[in-house]
């Protein structure tokens, strides 16, 4: 390489010293938009989010046996009679997945607003709204006591 700034047909000699040309019609690129130029490129758009979608994992939905059943039915009767108590409970029910097969079990522990027996739906304080086939298990919530409230 130093053998080609030693020869005398170093061609550019005369532009070393020039100033530097500033464009009259065009503005200076701002050094932002100068940097963004030289950014990586995604030649697969959205292929690191369909990655991620099925990275993602889904449970399968359990069938309940009929015994199961009666049982999760005798606890909705029960608690449609006290739902003027306001009981504390935990839901579990499955909620399909809206992308792919499968789904996820989700819990929601709270008040029970309205048992919807036509529409099959339970609704909860919460606007939580989950359909009676879905769900697995109800559990009455413990409140807890606090000193000075109710009896002791």
């Amino acid at each position: 390489m130093a053998e080609f700034f030693e020869k005398d047909n170093y061609r550019y000699k005369d532009m070393l010293d020039l100033p530097h040309h500033v464009s009259l019609v065009h503005p200076p690129m701002p050094m932002e938009d100068r940097a963004a130029q030289f950014s990586p490129f995604a030649a697969l758009t959205g292929f690191g989010e369909v990655i991620r979608e099925t990275e993602r994992l889904t449970q399968e939905r359990v069938e309940l046996g009929e015994d199961a059943r009666n049982i999760l039915d005798e606890k909705l009767r029960a608690l449609q009679g006290q739902i003027k108590s306001q009981p504390q409970v935990a839901v579990t029910y499955f909620q399909q997945d809206a992308r792919k097969e499968g789904g996820a079990y989700c819990t929601v522990t709270g008040c029970i607003q309205k048992i919807d027996v036509y529409g099959g739906v339970v609704a909860m304080a919460d606007g939580t709204k989950i359909p009676v086939n879905e769900i697995v298990e109800i559990t009455k919530e413990k409140v807890p006591r606090r000193p000075g409230w109710g009896r002791d």
